[in-house]
């Protein structure tokens, strides 16, 4: 039964190993790196939104250049 497998699938694709049985994905990951993924604010700044440059759009600068006229 193996060949008709095979054979199938080239003809027919492969069903996606993804999908549980009621439909829902599954991802099948090691706890680590969900843990990693879920972790990640709070190991650096890079994905923090609330540190990104383009929060701080129209706020003023409280370090003014030293040469700059009033």
């Amino acid at each position: 039964m193996g060949i008709l497998k095979t054979i199938g699938d080239v003809l027919f694709g492969k069903d996606p190993e993804i999908f549980d049985d009621k439909g829902n994905v599954v991802h099948k990951l090691p706890k680590r790196k969900w843990d990693d993924w879920a972790n990640r604010y709070i190991k650096g700044d890079e994905y923090n939104w609330r540190t990104h440059v383009g929060t701080k759009a129209g706020a003023k600068n409280e370090q003014a250049p030293k040469n700059a006229k009033n």
